[in-house]
């Protein structure tokens, strides 16, 4: 399971700290659910997630306003009591003294935000998303190519940094070669992106190492980047047959998303940038409903 601390989220959404001691720094964030406690603060906390960040907004600020000072310590009291990692003021709004005051008895970090409700929420979710989701390091190359995410594996040396120095050439783009990070960020996505520490590095055998973004500018290269095909390079088998139409599709499963995918055999003369680039695009013709492939062969059955 993947954490993200408090003082982390604090930074990323730049929240103000209420009421927060030293050590709710290391408060840890371990779903991204969230909630806004409207049921809660009437007192109905069945099936209530005590994990999940809570933040109130205008309309939980109105029912409150509307209780009085006893009332409202009481549903916030029952409230706190919870344990919640900690709650979230949105729209810069002022906390009450009981909301203080409940917050320093039971320990719960109060922040603020000026943001709109809606909006910090969405942000908050989508960032929490990434951070928590599943994740693998592969051992390969990522470039976008039209803006397609293209994942290109292989053994050591088949050729794979060559041909992304090469596309980069051709003005695409570079995001991970040698270690590539892969998140599920939902069922449907996957996201990757390079460690941090060779980020925009690329290693050429004879040449060494080289920096994609000082050399060929900020446009060649990118943080992260959908994987919306995976391309195997191997090195050419005299002896095995290569698929020569397209017809049957082929998958490659990745955290339990199935990514479409191709084997391509490498030799010398070979274009390996021009030939990924036509799978990149021909890629796109297939997810807006066209294939090649099958329009000959249904050609050809009907000349039959």
């Amino acid at each position: 399971m993947f954490t993200v601390k408090l003082s982390e989220l604090i930074k990323e959404f730049r929240l103000e700290k209420l009421r927060m001691d030293e050590s709710d720094n290391d408060i840890v964030i371990t779903t991204s659910d969230v909630n806004r406690p409207g049921l809660q603060l009437s007192g109905y906390m069945e099936y209530f997630g005590t994990d999940r960040i809570q933040i109130i907004g205008k309309v939980e600020t109105t029912y409150l306003t509307s209780l009085s000072p006893q009332d409202r310590y009481k549903r916030l009291d029952e409230y706190f009591r919870t344990g919640f990692p900690c709650l979230v003021l949105a729209r810069n709004i002022e906390p009450f003294e009981e909301m203080i005051s409940v917050s320093e008895k039971y320990g719960v970090p109060l922040l603020r935000t000026d943001d709109i409700t809606s909006r910090f929420m969405s942000g908050l979710i989508r960032y929490l998303n990434v951070m928590l989701a599943p994740r693998i390091s592969e051992h390969g190359v990522l470039v976008e190519v039209y803006g397609e995410g293209i994942l290109m594996l292989g053994e050591s040396g088949v050729g794979k940094s060559e041909t992304a120095l090469e596309l980069v050439k051709r003005g695409h783009r570079l995001i991970a070669d040698d270690i590539v990070e892969i998140r599920r960020v939902s069922d449907s996505t996957l996201l990757a992106a390079a460690p941090e520490n060779i980020r925009h590095f690329i290693e050429i055998r004879g040449i060494g190492i080289v920096d994609v973004k000082n050399l060929y500018g900020m446009g060649a290269v990118k943080i992260q980047e959908n994987i919306n095909l995976v391309i195997k390079l191997e090195l050419w088998d005299n002896k095995k047959t290569y698929d020569r139409l397209g017809l049957d599709d082929q998958f490659t499963d990745i955290l339990g998303i199935s990514v479409p995918s191709l084997v391509i055999p490498v030799r010398p003369g070979r274009n390996l940038a021009i030939i990924v680039e036509v799978a990149a695009m021909n890629n796109r013709q297939k997810k807006m409903g066209y294939n090649a492939a099958k329009v000959i062969s249904e050609r050809f059955m009907k000349y039959d």
